[in-house]
């Protein structure tokens, strides 16, 4: 089934930014009509293995307060033709889910010592999910370990009660056991995460800088890099064996470049049991990836740097124009300037109850009964629509992006923070071309080099979704004009020979 597009305005409107004290200003640039771009078959880069979305599925309060008693989760509250629809036409084509654990899976056992669900069939839910939509499997992260293992005996911030060896080996067999409880409800595992943002977690007047520990009013856990670095060394060994072809990532806040990674790397082992390092860089403007690119790369070691988080914050002032371009740049600048094999979106639905949820979602759901605010009167209890300044942002990468193609390196005459190139063979070998233009003009891309006998162009606007435009013959040299303020993908046909 086709994948499906919002064209409602009014939801492009409720939207915001992140803020970042330190986005580089944009140079001030004549307009540019055109560049010229050669595709490099002989120089291929990083497999792209698909992209990810994280799940709602148990309450949080509007703004990111509180974790209410009450169950509004996804996908719970949807009609059973409702549910349906969101896996086929929204979730098909992403490969990882992102679950929350501690969050969005946070029920426990008796003495608080495991993970479990907290409403009936909410492990019934997920697996239905991952099935029917064809995801790989989740990315399994904590938020919070279960109470028994904080100081405070609560998911809501502070840290872990020790890091005396004891401690971390019974509570690491924990966490194996959390990971044993969601594989005996038939969910697969592909991804784990010691921590959310593990920096978020103590009162802010413990260390007197916000970004030490800022206090959260959802569930957290702080650890010293030293501790998060002493907990992965005993947890890690166990959590590979029991699952030999996990990824495991860390830290989820500041990739190979800060204290957590620089813990990681005192302990050579442990360093060789990490497979990748990912950041959140929320709300960012994408020029940021070519800037800083030797920022977010540094410390790397050669192992895959990727966004596991990315979404816009809905109270701070806008820094650019079109968080629709912003998007989905950002995205394409990670592949090509920090060779990511991935990239996260936030969340899927958020419910109208939810202030954030404009910036935050690719869709929104109603819940039922009364509701206190609601984003979007107009939607019926159990449903569920399009967010289409985010949802465009990605759709097209979602369809015509398959898993597991390799990046081919493309050759400028000019790096431009405007319009960027994204170029790909599937594993059968059919050329894409993934082309953005956020300038204020047309611009054409002059290709060097193509292979392929014939292309099919899709373009994807903030009011338009895969909107066919036509088809031209593949040649060496191709010239294409995308029109400003959108994306155009331009895909080899079965029948090319892209030999």
């Amino acid at each position: 089934m086709l994948k499906q597009c919002s064209i409602d305005l009014r939801t492009i409107f409720l939207c915001g930014l992140a803020a970042s004290a330190f986005w580089p200003a944009r140079p001030s640039l004549a307009a540019q009509t055109s560049g010229n771009y050669t595709v490099r078959y002989d120089q291929p880069q990083q497999v792209i293995k698909g992209l990810g979305f994280e799940i709602q599925s148990d309450s949080i309060g509007s703004g990111n307060a509180g974790m209410p008693d009450d169950v509004v989760a996804i996908p719970h509250d949807l009609t059973p033709s409702e549910r349906l629809r969101f896996y086929t036409q929204m979730l098909h084509g992403f490969r990882y889910a992102r679950l929350a654990m501690g969050l969005y899976l946070r029920g426990t056992d008796t003495d608080q010592k495991h993970i479990v669900e907290r409403y009936p069939h909410q492990m019934d839910d997920l697996r239905a999910m991952q099935d029917i939509s064809g995801i790989e499997g989740f990315d399994v992260e904590y938020w919070s370990p279960a109470p028994f293992w904080k100081q405070n005996k609560s998911y809501y911030g502070g840290t872990i009660a020790s890091s005396d060896p004891a401690f971390l080996n019974e509570f690491s067999n924990a966490m194996v056991q959390d990971l044993r409880y969601l594989q005996a409800h038939g969910l697969r595992v592909a991804m784990w995460g010691l921590q959310n943002e593990p920096v978020v977690g103590l009162p802010r007047q413990t260390t007197g800088k916000q970004s030490d520990g800022a206090r959260q009013s959802y569930a957290t856990c702080y650890y010293t890099p030293e501790a998060y670095a002493a907990t992965l060394k005993v947890v890690v060994p166990k959590v590979r064996a029991l699952l030999p072809n996990v990824q495991i990532q860390a830290p989820s806040w500041d990739g190979p470049a800060g204290k957590f990674a620089a813990a990681i790397r005192s302990d050579p082992e442990l360093l060789r049991n990490i497979d990748a390092w990912t950041w959140h860089q929320i709300g960012h403007d994408s020029n940021d990836q070519i800037d800083k690119r030797a920022i977010y790369l540094d410390g790397a070691d050669g192992k895959p740097v990727y966004s596991n988080e990315f979404e816009y914050q809905p109270w701070n002032k806008p820094k650019f124009n079109s968080y629709f371009m912003n998007t989905g740049q950002s995205l394409m600048n990670w592949m090509v300037f920090e060779n990511s094999p991935t990239w996260f979106w936030l969340h899927a639905l958020k419910p109208v109850t939810n202030m954030e949820a404009g910036t935050y979602a690719l869709g929104f759901w109603r819940p039922y009964g009364q509701l206190k605010q609601d984003l979007r009167p107009s939607l019926k209890a159990g449903h569920w629509e399009f967010n289409p300044q985010n949802w465009n942002a990605i759709a097209g990468f979602l369809k015509y992006l398959p898993w597991d193609s390799t990046r081919l390196q493309v050759d400028e005459d000019t790096v431009r923070y405007d319009q960027r190139i994204l170029v790909w063979q599937s594993k059968d070998g059919r050329l894409g071309i993934a082309l953005s233009n956020r300038g204020d003009v047309p611009f054409t891309f002059h290709l060097h080099g193509i292979k392929a006998a014939q292309l099919a162009g899709h373009r994807y606007t903030v009011t338009s979704c895969d909107r066919s435009i036509g088809r031209m013959r593949g040649s060496k040299d191709i010239a294409i004009t995308v029109q400003p303020q959108s994306f155009e993908f331009w895909i080899a046909q079965k029948w090319a020979n892209t030999r």
